[in-house]
């Protein structure tokens, strides 16, 4: 079984990915890996703390000469604004009554660090309440999107084994708070825009694109945020993955899940969905047909996004994440404070106000884990070898249905 977790807080000393379940002799390319953290940090909107943070992956066991060993996989990604926060947040030390009051944890910045005042939107209320804290920072330290490096740098062993099988996973963007791409995007502009580090927003069209940065440029200026949608495309996937027997055991479902999970992510689109609903039966089925020279049954269009009955059917996997406007704002909203119930402006944290393609990557990886987990599933496999032998006997199959 394919899993991963991650450790760590926004401000702590690292973060920690675990992967376990790769077969022994998948290459690790890590400047591959390193690329992949990189891409999560850029995107026209993002805030300081990118200035600060460089994200590099620090293997620590799980691969010996360049490759997998079948055994877990731990990375660590430090963050370089420790240093400020080292007094604040202390591993060790215990806290004092005075300092429970308030007054801090020894250093003076810490009763300024403290978060009594909860963000609209954001986890600081739900999770004070749940762990009884009355300082939210503790809840924000762990519910922060800085968590999503260590997705992004799992979720590159997981591109890295479906590059093996020629598979592979990519993002761009489809909107950004009004301004949208209101046309399908190919393949080969999915590839361009996502090897072009430098493009802004990476919208595939440069005048849609053009449109995004103005609402950036608008809501930067209003002290506000904006939110958008991004979309995942996986290509190379082969039809089979994921099964339609048990609820649980639906692919569609585990991505929407994985997707979902995602910071600001309130919403799931698989290939049209959110625009089939309003149409007819006739209108939205993808038709089929069989290629001779191919071998294979394609359909001739995707409107499924890739997946029928919770099993992939051998067109591109489509998903698309929409993004709420994250929640820390410059000019904040109402909200009560923890210990004197007082109505306030909210805390603001130094933040971004557009993160729709730093989405798009977090999403690529979890879209990633997803496939490259049913993927093991269907073909197993304790090292790469008997997986492609696995792979090639279906192949094999599908060649002679």
């Amino acid at each position: 079984m394919l899993r991963f977790f991650t450790a760590g807080e926004s401000h702590g000393q690292a973060l920690i990915a675990w992967v376990s379940g790769l077969p022994a002799g998948v290459r690790v390319d890590l400047e591959f890996i390193q690329r992949e953290l990189h891409r999560r940090q850029l995107g026209y909107g993002r805030g300081g703390r990118q200035r600060i943070e460089k994200d590099a992956a620090d293997i620590l066991a799980g691969v010996r000469h360049g490759r997998t060993i079948g055994a877990p996989i731990a990375v660590r990604i430090e963050n370089r604004d420790w240093k400020n926060w080292e007094k604040t947040l202390p591993v060790e030390g215990a806290e004092s009554a005075e300092d429970a009051e308030g007054a801090g944890h020894g250093d003076p910045k810490s009763a300024q660090r403290q978060l009594t005042a909860p963000r609209p939107g954001h986890a600081d209320l739900a999770g004070a309440l749940k762990f009884n804290f009355h300082d939210a920072r503790y809840v924000l330290e762990r519910a922060s999107a800085r968590e999503t490096a260590a997705r992004v740098a799992a979720g590159a062993f997981a591109k890295l084994l479906l590059r093996e099988f020629a598979a592979e996973v990519l993002s761009h963007t489809i909107a950004v708070g009004h301004a949208r791409l209101e046309r399908p995007a190919t393949w080969e502009e999915i590839t361009t825009v996502c090897e072009n580090l430098e493009s802004p927003l990476r919208c595939v069209d440069t005048a849609a694109e053009s449109r995004m940065i103005a609402e950036v440029d608008h809501v930067l200026r209003a002290g506000d945020s904006v939110g958008g949608v991004f979309e995942v495309v996986a290509r190379g996937i082969p039809p089979g993955l994921g099964s339609h027997a048990q609820w649980d055991e639906k692919l569609d479902a585990r991505i929407a899940r994985a997707v979902m999970s995602i910071q600001a992510v309130k919403a799931v689109e698989f290939g049209t969905g959110v625009s089939n609903a309003a149409s007819y039966g006739s209108e939205v089925q993808d038709e089929i047909r069989y290629d001779a020279a191919k071998k294979r049954f394609e359909r001739t269009s995707n409107r499924a996004g890739g997946l029928e009955g919770g099993i992939t059917n051998g067109s591109d996997v489509v998903v698309r994440g929409y993004l709420k406007p994250i929640s820390t704002l410059r000019r904040p909203l109402l909200t009560a404070d923890l210990n004197t119930k007082v109505a306030l402006k909210a805390a603001y944290e130094r933040s971004d106000v557009c993160v729709v393609p730093a989405g798009g990557v977090i999403g690529e990886a979890m879209l990633a884990m997803e496939l490259a987990g049913a993927f093991l599933e269907k073909f197993g496999g304790d090292s790469l070898g008997e997986t492609r032998r696995n792979f090639d006997g279906y192949q094999k199959q599908l060649d002679d249905f």
